[in-house]
């Protein structure tokens, strides 16, 4: 029998226990072991309770619960950084092995975990870090891990992919689309990091580390949120032939890395595109397998419960055979992180400008200047009568070129507006 301790009990604890009860023989069956939850630390009794947990397992105890010999497992739901790492590194010390789902801990502080779990030789299991219920981080550290990566572009936050795709299906605004995914309770009180793209960011930033075996930390990534994102984006994009999504992507090229979370036009063929709602995905290139697609529900109580509970199930195996200190993130290469100007893609330049005479032939001439090749034009009037939109859709380019063109560009008196998207597909 392998004892574990839960520590928090909120939607995705009390998901993991409720997992762990209702298939727990088969657990016992496919890992050899039987796995008996005996502590879960919750400071909301009620809350645990309500989770099936008997009231004699439920502790406020952290100090007790880490000293606690029998427990080989520590399961970390709490979330937050300071005490949920204060906790694992205990555990660790103590020579437990950890189960976490703490996305903000992994990307933040997952190099000094990893190490200090290999000295302590123990397993630290994160696949419910990213994804949910989706299996990204296994499916990379084991069936792919033959594989050397080029690419991961990835849908990684359900409420900014629901708020998206509310505005391109209903016409909406995004402050209507955030209330909607509020009331149903896809949105945080808060959403900032949702919106701005800082919990896609710290995703990225875990995946990258596996596929291109360097240390990749939430700093590394360039964000953009979706915060400035307008119903007259989302038809111009439908238009185009494109979906907005809020795309986390990291690229490696000659041993350089780029990583970011921006919004983005999708081309309505690449397979991105079709993941609407509350769904994640991740779309794969490497260099054996080729391209990949892994989709599924990217949170959840029982998505997630998922992920964690087959941690749990990974870890009792490798204790049943002796075998632990062996899985976490070995980052044994230190490749260098890219500016995102160095980002090199095609890309959607939106302009209002001056209705007049040799304006277009003025912009291609100052995007020349830098190299940037245009691919398509579109211009049409807008309501003001003197003023046109120009929507422009370059050939790949270095971002930082096209960023210098617009600078450019902003200094005449004819452009009154500038912003771009990046293309993908």
């Amino acid at each position: 029998m392998i004892k574990i301790a839960i520590l928090g009990c909120g939607t995705v604890g009390g998901g993991v226990y409720k997992l762990i009860q209702k298939n727990s023989n088969d657990i016992k069956m496919r890992t050899g072991k039987q796995v008996d939850v005996k502590w879960v630390l919750e400071k909301d009794v009620a809350k645990a309770k309500a989770a099936g947990v008997a009231e004699e397992q439920i502790t406020q105890n952290i100090e007790a619960v880490l000293a606690d010999a029998e427990v080989q497992i520590v399961v970390e739901l709490m979330g937050g950084l300071t005490f949920a790492y204060d906790c694992i590194v205990k555990a660790i010390k103590a020579g437990k092995n950890i189960v976490t789902a703490n996305k903000d801990l992994i990307a933040v502080k997952g190099e000094e975990i990893f190490v200090l779990a290999k000295e302590n030789g123990v397993d630290v299991h994160f696949e419910a870090s990213v994804g949910g219920g989706i299996p990204v981080i296994g499916a990379m550290q084991n069936v792919l891990c033959a594989n050397m990566y080029s690419d991961i572009v990835g849908i990684l936050n359900g409420t900014t992919n629901y708020i998206l795709t509310k505005m391109t299906e209903q016409g909406i605004s995004y402050q209507t689309a955030l209330a909607q995914a509020s009331e149903l309770g896809y949105a945080e009180a808060n959403p900032s990091s949702d919106v701005e793209g800082t919990d896609a960011a710290r995703k990225i930033a875990i995946l990258a580390s596996i596929a291109f075996n360097s240390r990749c930390t939430l700093d590394d990534v360039y964000q953009e949120g979706i915060t400035q994102i307008i119903e007259k984006d989302i038809t111009l994009a439908n238009k185009l032939g494109y979906q907005i999504k809020l795309v986390a992507m990291a690229k490696e090229r000659d041993e350089k890395i780029i990583l970011f979370v921006r919004p983005a036009f999708v081309k309505n063929e690449h397979p991105l595109a079709a993941v609407n709602d509350v769904f994640n995905a991740v779309f794969l290139k490497c260099d054996a397998a080729d391209e990949i697609m892994l989709y599924g529900r990217g949170a959840g109580e029982m998505p997630t419960a998922s992920s964690v509970v087959g941690d749990i199930m990974a870890i009792c195996t490798s204790i049943a055979n002796k075998t632990t200190g062996n899985y976490g993130l070995n980052c044994y290469k230190n490749k260098e992180v890219l500016e995102i100007g160095e980002l090199l893609s095609s890309f959607c330049l939106r302009l209002r400008v001056e209705d007049k005479p040799n304006v277009l032939a003025g912009i291609a001439s100052e995007l020349g200047k830098r190299g940037v090749s245009i691919a398509s034009v579109i211009q049409s009037p807008v309501p003001e009568g003197k003023l046109s939109s120009l929507t422009i859709i370059t050939h790949e380019t270095k971002e930082k070129y096209l960023q210098e063109a617009i600078v450019d560009l902003k200094e005449k008196e004819y452009v009154k507006k500038a912003n771009i998207f990046m293309c993908l597909g």
